[in-house]
């Protein structure tokens, strides 16, 4: 039995170096080079003015993921979980957010990059096919195996793949326009949805709430994808002749609905397709957890590249972001946030993804905010006392 297990796990390494191959044949790495540089919190545009309570409480959850790993657990370029601990002992008993954050850590500059946002959709579904509700929402497949290449080479540190097994061997699992014609037998329905433009944007945001036709309200979160490439939808809209300028969510959805028979066609150039699991609703002020395993907090999670990036650091951010209300002028955003989250979309040093919560609110901003912005990282005073300048930090 023994030796079974061994020659299935040998031949499991094989065929996952052979699907890494193939992985990387169509998206080659990018060699990412993130430059540090130390300021002041005076440097920090707004930072005086700036309520900084929320992300304390948010940096509070993500000392509880922080203090479970090993205190020699590496944390990117910020150190180990052992240079952590007493920012995070520090957090527990202080009450203003902003003192705290200052006589806790340096702020180092990371550089200019694009800042979206993203929110927690409300759909409506059912958990029979009937009526209306026709686009199935699944959970994660039983014969989806995901991989992370890390384990395999040094190099491939924060990549991922998911196949799906075929004998004894591993097979990129079908894209998304396959799965629609041929819904996976491993996979169980959550639930139908009302509208497939809505599922479609539920798989974008990774998370969202669905209020049941019997009057329950549940929450889908994610689980797992199918290891295919994710393709802008905006990308695909502005290939197809839709103007880039003002280019948002609320921008597609229409063009959706005015355009039902390419509706499809243009959702189908993603072949990315996301799978989830259903969570209570818990708490319904916080979001569902993010990739660090702790709840959302509105405007004060950041999703990064946590390839680059350690989760929970907190991180302070400089742009612009729409008002609820699309008649309204943009406002100037300052918040600092707390990294909790990664997504498809979000690549790169200087890259950002703001959590805007739940709701109409929520919706509007989140799906016309696209700015340029300035990045600044928090490090605990004693780390930052050893590191000084550090530059050039690169990831293949």
């Amino acid at each position: 039995m023994r030796s079974r297990l061994l020659l299935a796990l040998l031949l499991l390494l094989i065929a996952a170096s052979g699907l890494a191959l193939w992985w990387f044949a169509k998206n080659p790495p990018v060699q990412e080079e993130l430059s540090l540089t130390p300021v002041s919190f005076a440097d920090l545009p707004g930072w005086s003015g700036t309520d900084a309570d929320a992300a304390l409480k948010a940096f509070r959850r993500s000392c509880a993921k922080i203090e479970m790993l090993p205190p020699a657990a590496p944390l990117a370029y910020a150190g180990t979980a052992a240079d952590w601990r007493p920012a995070c002992d520090g957090a527990v008993a202080a009450r203003d957010g902003r003192a705290f954050f200052e006589r806790t850590f340096t702020p180092y500059s990371i550089g200019e990059g694009l800042v979206t946002g993203y929110y927690e959709p409300l759909l409506n579904g059912s958990e029979t096919r009937h009526g209306r509700y026709q686009t199935p929402v699944y959970g994660l497949p039983d014969d989806l195996i995901s991989i992370d290449l890390g384990q395999f080479r040094p190099e491939w540190k924060g990549e991922k793949l998911a196949g799906r097994l075929d004998g004894r061997r591993l097979l990129p699992y079908p894209a998304r326009a396959e799965i629609d014609v041929k819904p996976p037998k491993a996979a169980r329905v959550l639930f139908y949805g009302d509208d497939p433009i809505a599922v479609f944007f539920l798989h974008i945001q990774g998370s969202g709430r669905v209020w049941l036709d019997d009057g329950r309200m549940l929450r889908v979160t994610y689980a797992g994808q199918n290891g295919q490439p994710y393709t802008a939808i905006g990308r695909t809209l502005i290939a197809r002749g839709v103007p880039r300028d003002g280019m948002s969510m609320q921008v597609i959805r229409a063009w959706m609905k005015d355009h039902p028979q390419d509706a499809r066609k243009a959702m189908e150039a993603d072949q990315s397709f996301v799978f989830f699991r259903e969570e209570p609703v818990g708490d319904p002020v916080l979001g569902a957890q993010g990739s660090e395993g702790v709840p959302l907090t509105a405007g004060a999670s950041l999703a990064v590249d946590a390839r680059l990036h350690p989760l929970g650091a907190p991180m302070y951010v400089v742009a612009r972001r729409p008002d609820a209300d699309p008649g309204k002028s943009d406002h100037v955003f300052q918040r600092l946030m707390v990294a909790q989250d990664t997504g498809g979309a979000i690549k790169g040093a200087v890259r950002g993804d703001v959590f805007w919560g739940f709701g109409d609110a929520a919706e509007s901003i989140a799906g016309r905010m696209k700015s340029s912005g300035q990045f600044y990282v928090l490090l605990p005073k004693a780390l930052a006392a050893r590191l000084g300048a550090y530059r050039d930090f690169t990831m293949p």
